[in-house]
């Protein structure tokens, strides 16, 4: 009965309570509600300005318009106005692609509140003159162009009266040297600055800027001492070499022809324009207001900043497309784009994600349709190009850029900067990855397309970029399941080893199987190719060679491999090895230290192949023998490069880094590494084809050089007490005189492969002439290398010491005297 009750709406209240109790719950909510929490005006407007012209689905001038009114409308709040004022400095020379929106939004404040203009322009001089004091020349670019796009809101000449200061030191530094690298560097903030100023709302500047740009002719157009140096493509000859551009003079000649169409400059963009009208307001109303530029002093002489400074040359892998997919040089966009791009990369070098995030949005900070649709296939733009008259006249109407080939181009441009580029290569190699796996659609076709461009035409290219491609080339695959079309490349594999294209194959597959192992390599790589990857690359520990009876000395290597492993003591071994040096007495050897230090060594290698830790672990125990070796002889100084080298024949890259670590012990010398290489195994020049030799020799250069870099960068420290300072000045002297051999035996060595008059390079019965060339090709390619890095690190030394009298090279690299023989361009293959 009780359950009839409750069924039916009994005492318990039943169906009708609980429907009127539901109903009512729906009506009026009882829950307590949570206090509604609104964002301050200042954290809102942060993350407005942080996010600036970055989403295509937004217009950038609606954000300008809505940043400024929210500026105009708080900026009585402190908290606000702080944020405001040292955000947009600090978003100036941070995020240089946002500067012309940055620009913006105080042109469209200024009507409304001149106070705000007044405090920008008042900061950007402050912060200028910090940057100039101590030669941060390019946060002094990004300021004057911020200032540069508001040069409608300056009293007088603006910005001009700086950037004439600027070309007179730029006069003096070209004045005092011709090598000076430091003034093209001023000419060309110059240049950029006048077409930002050129592009902005001011109006009545044409007669200053042609001055400005009469004047900096003669120095951009003038050709540099230096510029041969830092050629990335010298050619196989002085008739196949390309004329190098460099990008100051380039810059030039694009201005000049803006200023003859009447300034269109129509990449950059112009959002204070549209919102002004519309808002219905005209230019002279937006800049009624007019505010001073503080005082700015350019310092004289003018300081260099901590980077040394060569031409720049204008570098591009889609220069020879049948459609223009990059602009032309002939266009002043590939200048503009490029500097802003190339800011952008190096700057935000500590966070690659958003480098590459900034690399794929590109277009969103230049005006519309500067760009084609992202991802917009190569052949949609063929079939556009190909269509019918009235087709093909629209077309020349509209840009083929594709943004992303934009963003790569100014990628490689840095990766492949010469003499060095500004960040380690790895940076640049990540910032690829990162970009192509956020938008593979768009920018694995582009990358496909640079690296079709660079193989063909790695023959002509600079030594020292070849093998930057290499490196980047295996690395880039070892990220996306090693899979390229090798199949493009299969009439290559016939030709001879010491072709560049072969060499270049050969590398890149070893350096591949560096990052992964031959069996995986292998299996990406059609037929043809599979000789290229025999099956002793395989084997993860090599064979012992004293194993084997026929090997000379084979039973005493046999128990030296036993001793080291037992960690006998050091007498015992020591019997051992006196055991083989008077073999080799008895059977003549010039050197029995030789074979010995072989056997020792072999041995090392063999204990140590499980992984390096084991190797460096044993190296440990031996060292103090090991160091022994070297005063004792310098051939079997030598020997311990060539056991190594010769244990990992099949994995040379294990050996490099081997031989990387025994220079570090100073079990091994520079000299020692350079004679082995270079001197004592020439091999007629066939050497200088592998990949890891080059990359065995400029390791080694550049641990001597930057030894010498930081002695003169602790000397230069200030405070240092005189005895200590007389200490380094001697270190200093000792280094650069073994810097200067090292370079004197470099170029010896590299001489004679590249003269022919190396012992058996015409003798050689199964060389043809081709094979010679190619071998004199390669002895000029590194002697071009090498003969830069030695002008450069004299330079660079040079300038430190400059300004305590204590410099005693010139600064085309002369060493004790006598000049570094300059790389003619008949002399470069």
């Amino acid at each position: 009965m009780a359950e009839h009750d409750r069924r039916n709406g009994g005492s318990r209240g039943g169906y009708q309570n609980r429907k009127r109790r539901y109903r009512e719950d729906d009506d009026y909510d009882h829950r307590p509600q949570r206090r509604r929490y609104e964002e301050p005006v200042y954290v809102r407007l942060r993350k407005e300005l942080l996010g600036l012209a970055e989403s295509p689905l937004k217009r950038t001038e609606d954000e300008v318009s809505s940043i400024a009114k929210t500026v105009v409308d708080s900026y009585e709040d402190e908290e606000l106005r702080n944020t405001f004022l040292e955000l947009a400095l600090q978003l100036v020379v941070e995020q240089p692609l946002k500067i012309p929106f940055l620009a913006a939004i105080v042109l469209a404040a200024n009507p409304q509140n001149a106070q705000i203009a007044h405090e920008v322009i008042a900061r950007c001089g402050t912060v200028m003159q910090e940057h100039l004091d101590v030669g941060a020349w390019r946060e002094v670019k990004l300021i004057l162009r911020f200032l540069g796009c508001l040069q409608g809101l300056l009293e007088a000449d603006g910005v001009f009266p700086i950037l004439e200061e600027l070309f007179s030191r730029a006069v003096d530094l070209q004045t005092a040297s011709s090598e000076d690298g430091l003034g093209l560097e001023l000419v060309k903030i110059i240049l950029l600055t006048i077409a930002y100023v050129m592009a902005s709302s001011a109006t009545g500047c044409e007669e200053q800027a042609m001055a400005l740009l009469d004047k900096t002719d003669i120095i951009a157009s003038t050709p540099h001492a230096l510029e041969a140096l830092v050629d990335p493509y010298p050619g196989k000859g002085e008739q196949e070499s390309r004329e190098p551009q460099s990008i100051i003079s380039l810059l030039q000649k694009q201005l000049q022809t803006e200023a003859a169409h009447e300034w269109p400059l129509l990449c950059i963009p112009r959002a204070w324009k549209v919102s002004s009208e519309e808002n219905g307001r005209t230019d002279a109303e937006s800049l009624a207001t007019k505010h001073p530029l503080p005082p700015v002093v350019v310092p004289s002489p003018v300081s260099p900043g901590v980077r040394p400074r060569l031409p720049e040359i204008y570098f591009s892998v889609y220069a020879e497309q049948e459609i223009e997919t990059v602009p032309s040089v002939a266009d002043v966009a590939s200048s503009l784009l490029r500097d802003s791009i190339v800011d952008t990369i190096n700057i935000l070098d500590y966070n690659r994600n958003a480098t590459a995030k900034f690399l794929i949005d590109v277009d969103c900070y230049f005006s519309p349709n500067t760009f084609v649709k992202r991802a917009t296939p190569f052949d949609k733009l063929r079939d556009l190009a190909g269509g019918t008259g009235e087709q093909q006249q629209q077309q020349q109407q509209r840009s083929t850029w594709k943004p992303e080939d934009v963003a790569v181009d100014a990628v490689f441009s840095q990766l492949f900067q010469l003499p060095t580029p500004e960040h380690k290569l790895v940076y640049y190699h990540a910032v690829l990855t990162e970009a192509c796996k956020i938008a593979p659609a768009a920018i694995a076709p582009s990358l496909g397309r640079a690296i079709r461009y660079l193989y063909k035409n790695v023959d002509s290219m600079d030594l020292e970029l070849e093998y930057r491609f290499m490196d980047w080339f295996s690395h880039h695959l070892s990220n996306f399941g090693f899979t390229w079309k090798w199949t493009e490349w299969i009439d290559d594999v016939g030709l001879p080893l010491v072709h560049p294209k072969k060499a270049f194959m050969l590398g890149a597959l070893e350096k591949e199987i560096r990052l992964s192992f031959a069996q995986r390599i292998r299996g990406t790589l059609p037929e043809p190719y599979q000789p290229l990857i025999p099956q002793a690359k395989e084997k993860d520990t090599p064979d012992f060679k004293y194993d084997s009876d026929r090997t000379p000395y084979s039973a005493q290597g046999i128990e030296v491999l036993r001793l080291l492993r037992a960690k006998a003591p050091e007498t015992d071994t020591q019997r051992q090895l006196t055991s083989i040096e008077e073999t080799a007495k008895s059977l003549g050897v010039t050197d029995p230290l030789v074979p010995s230090t072989d056997a020792y060594v072999t041995a090392i290698c063999f204990i140590g192949s499980k992984s390096l830790s084991h190797l460096l672990s044993c190296v440990e125990r031996c060292k103090e023998r090991l160091l022994a070796i070297g005063p004792q002889s310098e051939s079997a100084r030598r020997q311990i490069i060539g056991s190594v080298m010769a244990y990992w024949q099949d994995q040379p890259g294990i050996g490099v880094n081997i031989i990387d670590k025994l220079l570090n012990y100073t079990i091994l010398t520079p000299m020692s590494v350079i004679e082995w290489a270079l001197v004592e195994h020439p091999d007629r020049g066939w050497t200088l084809a592998h990949a890891h030799v080059y990359e065995m020799v400029a390791g080694t250069v550049f641990k001597v050089t930057n030894r010498v870099r930081q002695i003169v960068l602790t000397r230069n420290q200030p405070g240092l007490p005189g005895p200590q300072v007389a200490l380094l000045d001697e270190t200093l002297a000792r280094e650069r005189a073994e810097q200067a051999k090292l370079f004197a035996t470099l170029e010896d060595a590299l001489v004679g492969v590249a003269d022919a008059s190396l012992d058996g390079m015409l003798e050689g019965r199964e060389m043809g002439e081709q094979e010679t060339a190619l071998l004199q090709g390669w002895g000029h390619r590194w002697l071009r290398v090498f003969r830069r890095k030695m002008a450069v690190e004299e330079a660079w030394i040079a300038e430190m010491l400059s300004g305590t009298g204590e410099a005693d090279g010139n600064r085309n690299g002369a060493v004790d005297g006598h000049a570094l023989p300059e790389a003619q361009p008949d002399e470069v293959m």
